[in-house]
């Protein structure tokens, strides 16, 4: 599979440059560290119009990608190209559907707290827009030498199809296990909120038996529902790795084969340790519309 990292000289740019070298070391992928710089023909307001200003921005983009592709690890492939776009987002996009790559990595933004969430514009425009899934990096992410466990939040209702797939998909190429976890906000406790409990423990065991028989026997995958007085609380319940990763879905208001970031996923960020993956409303990774990895 093939990976847009979206790379800036700065924090966000090695955390994303991190999030890819980890997510490519147990999957055989590989690398594609991306600048996007503003089309040389465009007026920009903080740009000086000055004789050879585009040549001299582009040299400078050639520079700092070498020192990406220093902080990848020499067992990852990479290599590093310059697209020139009217955003970082629609410059992003455009090279992930020109290479037929299965995910866009970046870092999430630079004022969250280290180890969690901050999405600032750039990250917006992609969670709103994106026809692949979109990595984001929580600030001060390291790099592992893999991934030890694909966590898939599977809700508490019936649906979302594609999202599951491409958690199996993901769990099974990098040769780890598998949770699927159902976040429960039940407010105040009464009957309503044990209700909703029994919904979401029913849903995920047959979730977890679907799981069960698409993966081979000996791979292991569980199962977890959590609930708090809060999404937020749900998700600070839970176990995590500090070298997992969590797929989650795009919302159901979203456009075919875009993403769009409901309220849940927005919740869940706000207390997640770990990087997260958001997949696009049917998508499906075994391709077939522009979706599957360049190389395989």
């Amino acid at each position: 599979m093939r990976y847009i990292v979206g790379y800036i000289a700065n924090e966000r740019g090695r955390d994303a440059v991190a999030l890819g070298s980890t997510l490519a070391a147990n999957a055989g992928g590989d690398l594609d560290l991306t600048m996007i710089l503003p089309e040389p023909h465009l007026p920009a307001a903080r740009v000086p119009a000055e004789p050879g200003y585009d040549e001299l921005l582009a040299e400078q983009a050639e520079e700092w990608l070498k020192q990406g592709l220093a902080l990848v690890p020499e067992k990852v492939p990479a290599e590093a190209s310059i697209r020139y776009a009217e955003s970082f987002a629609e410059g992003l996009i455009q090279e992930a559907e020109a290479e037929r790559a299965g995910l866009i990595v970046i870092g999430a933004g630079r004022h969250g707290l280290l180890g969690r969430y901050s999405v600032g514009s750039v990250a917006s425009a992609l969670l709103h827009s994106s026809p692949v899934p979109v990595a984001l990096a929580p600030r001060g992410y390291q790099a592992h030498p893999g991934l030890s466990r694909v966590t898939c939040a599977v809700g508490t209702r019936a649906g979302a199809d594609n999202l599951f797939e491409t958690a199996v998909d993901a769990a099974a190429r990098q040769r780890i296990p598998l949770r699927l976890i159902s976040l429960v906000a039940v407010g105040t406790k009464g009957a309503a909120g044990e209700a909703a409990i029994e919904q979401a423990k029913a849903h995920a065991r047959t979730v977890l038996e679907e799981a069960a028989a698409r993966l081979p026997s000996e791979h292991e995958v569980t199962v977890e529902v959590a609930h708090g007085e809060s999404i937020e609380q749900a998700v600070e319940e839970l176990g995590w790795h500090e070298d997992e990763l969590l797929v989650i879905g795009s919302s159901r208001l979203a456009q075919h084969n875009r993403l769009f970031l409901g309220s849940t996923a927005n919740k869940i960020l706000r207390s997640l340790p770990v990087p997260m993956v958001v997949v696009p409303r049917n998508y499906s990774p075994s391709g077939g519309d522009g979706t599957a990895g360049k190389n395989g």
